[in-house]
């Protein structure tokens, strides 16, 4: 089994996965996704997102991370990804999955699942100035409005010369919505001559043995699940148990201390609040501790009403 932690933009950051990572379980991480329009960026773009550069593009607890680019333009994709390889990224991930509005009008992301040949284009050619042993993964929905082209979407992505594929087994239109349909993974994993990685509602072990029995995957990659529960790596590899809410107060008091010399300090409070909404699908203690610490706005309350719960969990 592989574990992959999800690029979810505006929350796994660095200091997220410097975090996550230091559980244990997870293989891969991927880094939220550098915008490609025209011009070659330079490195400090990719550094700044991804400081693990620094340290040969791994976490602090050595975990290996991947520099995702998203973009419409081929020969642009192609010369940021070499770009982002001579500055020490871990392999690209080219994102065909992202359901933001904002990134879909410019022609970014889950859209582009709209036409196969664009996307055979991109992996082509971003394929084409890559090293052969360097790794070129992409990621994928299901489609944009529907699945009718999710099996040629994949061929075309194979077929130009991907290493790898994850699949959130939704459609753009299906945002997050329940269920994720784990047999149109495994229609597209038959399909391809590539490794598929499987994404979506994997919550628990109970999840992950269902999807990978579904699916037929034996790589998973976690987002929302990771955050609702901390050590899911481990948990899905039968490691560990998850994570009590003690251990996961001590968690989120370890985030604050990380975070507070670092470039976000001022969004903290709401930071933790983000988190406390993906850890009440798991924690039914957090929902109740997020409308206790709602009002609150500076790092100094939130840490002390960490602490107060932690005195009482």
């Amino acid at each position: 089994m592989k574990v992959t932690l999800a690029p979810m933009e505006g929350v796994m950051d660095h200091h997220m996965r410097q975090l996550l990572t230091s559980l244990g379980g997870i293989d891969l991480c991927v880094t939220e996704f550098v915008r490609v329009i025209e011009l070659r960026l330079p490195a400090k773009v990719f550094r700044r997102l991804s400081p693990e550069l620094y340290n040969d593009s791994k976490t602090a607890s050595g975990t290996p991370v991947r520099i995702q680019l998203l973009g419409q333009n081929p020969r642009c994709l192609a010369e940021n990804a070499s770009k982002a390889l001579h500055v020490g990224s871990d392999g690209i991930d080219l994102n065909f999955g992202c359901p933001a509005k904002a990134v879909n009008k410019s022609k970014g992301g889950a859209v582009l699942l709209k036409c196969p040949e664009t996307l055979y284009s991109i992996v082509k050619e971003v394929r084409e100035i890559m090293p052969t042993n360097q790794i070129l993964s992409a990621k994928i929905r299901l489609g944009y409005e529907d699945k009718s082209l999710a099996i040629e979407n994949a061929q075309a992505i194979a077929e130009a010369g991907a290493d790898e594929l994850a699949v959130h087994a939704r459609t753009k239109e299906e945002g997050y919505r329940p269920p994720a349909h784990w047999h149109w993974i495994a229609k597209i994993r038959d399909a391809i001559n590539i490794p598929v990685t499987a994404n979506g509602d994997i919550f628990s072990l109970d999840d992950a043995k269902r999807c990978m029995e579904i699916s037929g995957c034996e790589r998973l990659m976690i987002g929302r699940g990771a955050l609702a529960m901390p050590n899911l790596a481990q948990v899905i590899k039968e490691k560990e148990a998850p994570y009590t809410w003690a251990q996961t107060l001590d968690l989120m008091i370890e985030y604050l201390f990380i975070q507070t010399h670092g470039d976000k300090e001022k969004y903290l409070p709401n930071r933790i609040k983000q988190w406390l909404t993906f850890m009440r699908l798991q924690q039914p203690q957090a929902l109740t501790f997020l409308h206790q610490v709602r009002k609150i706005t500076t790092t100094t309350e939130m840490l002390e009403a960490i602490r107060h719960e932690r005195s009482h969990a």
